[in-house]
């Protein structure tokens, strides 16, 4: 009993921490997997006006699979990193892990999925560089 009494106060302190975030706004629906601790702390954070009423919680078991699966690409490039010496030296890496994988994945305007030759030349551009 005292396990899911902790779950949910660091359920709540998670949600409370996003909640303060300068880049986040009040969000209209949650997606979270279906962990039980979930919906008590969404229910406390309402009760102290933090989140509106009507905010909605979407519990699906396997919603951040498509996540995890979009993120694979990067962790398989940073494990053999050994990790990073400062936080901006990872900040700035993963950034670029982060730009190369979407410029990979075709998620630019003019840059398709297939055509290697203009996310090369895409990335002459930006670099300032010859291909």
């Amino acid at each position: 009993m005292l396990s899911a009494k902790c779950d949910v106060h660091a359920a709540s302190r998670f949600f409370r921490k996003a909640l303060k975030a300068c880049h986040n706004r009040t969000p209209r629906i949650i997606n979270v997997d279906k962990n039980a601790a979930y919906p008590p702390a969404i229910d406390e954070l309402k009760k102290s006006e933090l989140l509106p009423d009507d905010c909605e919680l979407r519990q699906v078991k396997y919603l951040n699979n498509n996540l995890e699966q979009d993120h694979r690409f990067i962790k398989r490039l940073v494990k053999p990193g050994m990790g990073f010496a400062s936080f901006n030296t990872a900040r700035r890496t993963l950034r670029g892990y982060e730009t190369m994988n979407m410029i990979r994945k075709g998620q630019v305007k003019g840059v398709e999925k297939t055509d290697i030759a203009a996310q090369v030349k895409f990335v002459a551009q930006i670099f300032g560089i010859i291909a």
